[in-house]
């Protein structure tokens, strides 16, 4: 089982900040090493080292680049003081696209594509992949929207930079590094003021801040810090990674990392990130929170109905079931309701408006109690199974894959009921076996 992260976003949230944190925390630094060694990228090498930060401890992660690759991300001065000032430093930018006019610096633009392929020829696990490309997924789309094109049409200027691909990579590396499988982010804390860019000075947070956080449903709180404390890297990482919005009523900290910021604002500038461990981590019972999407529908064909639900399934949500109602003027009609994350509930509905003739969708978020439960395959009469493991309070409940059980039917041309009950006899029988022998030792 894989382990539950807290990240402590009071001084917001950048992409180095989250890999120091992570580092911090004990990520290997060998494996990080040796996975941006495979990335067909060049101009950089990388420092970690620790700080002070508000007289604190931190792990510091700097992405070094060379003289053609540099950006003004850390100059104060030009950010927020907007002159044109030539004092910069060596670290990524955020998100931004603070592209300083003057020849002697190169700003690449990669499109979504281009990302993409660096991302698959790197040597990163599987799951780390998977994570980058979620959080580059989520910066598409918000420059998509803030520009107003289509997600294969963004070209990345900011992102494409050769720092912010390190930062990005880095953090999926040390997620899967660490075996993170839950992250909880309460809410993202934000400066006020203005920020250059390269359209301009924008006010904070920024478009591509402000698109994540309502794509993604994220809590944002505004405090009364001069300045940028989330970047858009940092808001795409929260919405690509993030499990959870509440923390558990009490919990254990197993262990604890500070990740230090560069860029020096009148808070503490760490990012704070924290393994836990639940009072019932070892229980049978987990809770999380759940979106219901509802809506009832007396003018639509079946078949339109049939096809809306596996759209919706494919689309992410968790269960998608029909109930007969009855309607005004006595009219037989069909309840949709669809279970989904928070998070997915816009992408959702869009799908039950685009695919049906309803008007009005009903959104209710609720709280669930389930099962602990993981992946397993075990060795039945039939050869290996893919299965499902459930925590009970009187211990272990397996239940066989469908799409296995299916499989061994159509091998063997026994029924559903036959195989399943074979599955079962056998299960039971090896739980009687392990129960005497306990009793006879």
């Amino acid at each position: 089982m894989g382990k539950t992260l807290y990240l402590e976003c009071e001084s917001g949230i950048s992409g180095d900040m989250t890999v120091a944190a992570l580092l911090d925390l004990g990520a290997d630094q060998q494996v990080l090493k040796k996975a941006l060694a495979s990335l067909p990228v060049q101009g950089f090498d990388i420092r970690i080292s620790r700080v002070k930060k508000s007289g604190l401890d931190a792990c510091d992660f700097d992405v070094v680049l060379d003289k053609e690759h540099e950006n003004h991300d850390h100059d104060m001065e030009y950010l927020h003081g907007h002159t044109h000032a030539h004092n910069h430093a060596t670290e990524h930018m955020h998100g931004h696209d603070l592209h300083n006019h003057d020849a002697e610096y190169i700003h690449e633009h990669r499109s979504f594509v281009d990302i993409l392929q660096i991302i698959e020829s790197s040597s990163l696990t599987e799951r780390a992949k998977k994570t980058a490309t979620d959080i580059f997924s989520v910066l598409a789309d918000a420059e998509a929207k803030a520009h107003g094109v289509p997600r294969n049409q963004v070209s990345f200027h900011e992102v494409g930079a050769v720092d912010s691909i390190v930062d990005i990579l880095s953090v999926a590396v040390c997620l899967d590094n660490l075996d993170i499988d839950q992250v909880i982010v309460t809410e993202l804390c934000e400066g006020r003021g203005t920020v250059r860019c390269q359209h301009g000075i924008l006010p904070i947070p920024v478009p591509a801040v402000t698109n994540i956080v309502q794509a993604n449903h994220l809590k944002l709180k505004l405090t009364q810090i001069e300045g940028e404390l989330v970047t858009p890297t940092g808001a795409a990482i929260v919405a690509a990674i993030r499990t959870s919005d509440k923390l558990p009523e009490s919990f254990f900290i197993e262990k604890t990392g500070l990740g230090a910021g560069k860029r020096e604002y009148a808070c503490a500038g760490i990012l704070r990130a924290m393994i836990l461990e639940s009072e019932n981590e070892k229980s049978w019972m987990e809770k999380d929170e759940i979106c219901k999407l509802e809506t009832n529908i007396d003018d639509c064909s079946g078949e339109a109905l049939g096809f809306l639900m596996e759209r919706l399934m494919q689309a992410g949500a968790k269960d998608v079931h029909y109930t007969p109602v009855y309607m005004k003027k006595n009219r037989p009609a069909y309840q949709v309701n669809v279970i989904c994350k928070k998070e997915d509930a816009e992408k959702l509905e869009k799908l039950i408006f685009q695919g049906t003739t309803t008007i009005g969708i009903r959104r209710m978020y609720m709280e669930r109690s389930i099962l602990k439960r993981e992946a397993a395959e075990i060795d039945t009469p039939f050869g290996k199974m893919k299965v499902k493991v459930c925590d009970l309070p009187d211990g272990k409940r397996i239940y066989p894959e469908y799409e296995e059980v299916a499989r061994i039917c159509r091998e063997t041309g026994l029924s559903y009921y036959e195989v399943s009950g074979i599955f079962l006899d056998t299960l039971y029988t090896e739980r009687y076996n392990e129960e005497s022998n306990r009793k006879q030792e």
